[in-house]
């Protein structure tokens, strides 16, 4: 067959193309080194590699970046051993159109592929003479240079993958920075370059990962210049995925309301409750979200950012209901239904719900008003429907934090009841409130998707609680 086994994936065409990446690089080493001894590896990777090609020429995919792995990795065998079959397929392949939006994102608005897809691009534009190809990459490192905090940490919160609720860092789009560093000159890129060659994991995870691509394309070896003149202190909104990035000084800011609606879990949809996340050195609030019992529907998911002057608008409109009997003519003498969603997705039952006409129609507006001065926030919630509804504000600020002007429960959890509250981590300081404790539940703050298999979106963290009821109206100022 000519494919791999990996994880649950059999005989897969992608998951061989991710691996040929570096097998086609040893392979151009190993043809540059003419020794005798080497001759019979040459000849097995020979071997592996024109096996694999063939898969490539005829296999599928799964996600939109898997199409550019398996060009790439058809570019590098092609560069090997060439076939015209390799180059028909890549440009099948690129005949479906390169998705790249207004804000320089990918479809899958992702760190990990954006990565995948830059190294892709490059390869083709290499080894097949497209440098077309790099100003798509040239417009993602771009907007991955706003993405990325001054410790490369990279913000991941718009992902419509796996990476939306993971932490990871900038390292992976080295080679990327690099090669376009050398190629265009751009202090960002040449910043960047910089900025992970100085994280601490640098030598032992992302260079000798890279050794073999350094030896393949002497380029990469290039010195690249020791400054980069960059401002570093920036106020950018990508109004395409509803984000917003701000930094002033030591002050990082990330606003986000792009979930893709109605919001599911699965991949390839953004579905992160996350609407703010701020830090200051160290001190680092990992997020604030807002979650209310309205039917049990869940965190705040915000329709859209609406920008104005210095101040970002995120509102959400929740409706639940109940259903009427049905009409005579869906009637059925045995009770038998067909098992159906409800109209609004929450829940399956033997109902017809679509045959059903809605009523007892309830509405829950959310409005939250973001106005940034000089790395300060003044944040203004509004929730307003039905009464004596619960309402949840939560910041999750990074482990070993250190709060005060708070009260602690008796499952590890504070609440700021009144006044301010402070977090302190090393000698960084975040300021939060005045507070608001008007309630104690914090449970099922989670939509029933999660709850119902005993799931939740809890994540490792120092837990802060404001609390109140419909109609609530609070006023806080983060900095």
């Amino acid at each position: 067959m000519g494919t791999i086994d990996a994880g649950g994936n059999r005989q897969s065409p992608p998951d061989t193309a991710f691996v040929l990446e570096y097998i086609c690089a040893a392979a151009v080493v190993l043809n540059v080194e003419k020794q005798k001894e080497l001759q019979v590896l040459r000849d097995k990777f020979k071997i592996f590699i024109v096996k694999a090609g063939e898969a490539m020429i005829t296999g599928g995919v799964h996600t939109p970046n898997h199409r550019w792995v398996v060009c790439a990795a058809l570019a590098n065998i092609n560069a090997l051993y060439p076939d015209g079959r390799y180059l028909q397929r890549i440009d099948q392949w690129l005949a479906e159109g390169i998705y790249l939006n207004a804000d320089g994102h990918y479809s899958e608005r992702s760190g990990v592929y954006s990565a995948v897809i830059d190294k892709a691009f490059i390869t083709m534009a290499r080894l097949l003479n497209r440098p077309e190809l790099l100003d798509k990459v040239n417009k993602n490192l771009t907007t991955y240079y706003y993405y990325t905090e001054t410790n490369g940490d990279l913000v991941t919160v718009d992902s419509k993958r796996q990476d939306q609720f993971m932490n990871m860092n900038v390292s992976k789009f080295y080679l990327q920075y690099r090669y376009m560093a050398i190629r265009t000159n751009n202090p960002m890129f040449v910043h960047m370059v910089h900025v992970i060659e100085n994280l601490p994991n640098f030598t032992t995870d992302i260079l000798s990962n890279s050794l073999a691509h350094f030896m393949e394309n002497s380029e990469l070896q290039v010195q690249i210049s020791l400054v980069a003149n960059v401002v570093n202190d920036f106020e950018k909104f990508f109004a395409v995925s509803n984000l917003a990035r701000i930094r002033r000084g030591k002050t990082s800011i990330t606003i986000f309301g792009g979930n893709d609606k109605p919001v599911m879990i699965v991949s390839g949809r953004s579905s992160n409750p996350n609407f703010l996340m701020y830090r200051k050195g160290d001190a680092i609030l990992k997020y604030m979200r807002l979650s209310t019992s309205f039917f049990r529907m869940g965190y705040f998911s915000a329709d859209g950012i609406i920008k104005e002057g210095n101040k970002y608008i995120l509102t959400e409109t929740k409706e639940g209901d109940y259903y009427q009997p049905l009409a005579e003519e869906f009637r059925r003498a045995d009770g038998d239904y067909k098992l159906s969603p409800s109209q609004d997705g929450r829940f399956w039952n033997k109902m017809d719900f679509d045959s059903r006409t809605k009523s007892n129609v309830k509405t829950q507006i959310s409005v939250i008003e973001i106005t940034e001065n000089n790395g300060t926030l003044n944040l203004d919630f509004k929730v307003n429907g039905p009464p004596n509804v619960e309402v949840v504000i939560e910041m999750c600020f990074k482990e070993g934090s250190v709060l005060s002007g708070v009260e602690k429960d008796s499952n590890g959890n504070y609440y700021l009841k009144s006044g301010l509250g402070e977090l302190s981590m090393e000698s960084n300081v975040i300021s939060f409130g005045p507070g608001k404790r008007e309630h104690n539940n914090i449970n099922n703050l989670d939509s029933e998707q999660y709850t119902y298999h005993q799931g939740s979106l809890r994540t490792d963290g120092v837990h802060v609680y404001l609390t109140g009821y419909t109609p609530f109206q609070h006023t806080m100022k983060l900095s």
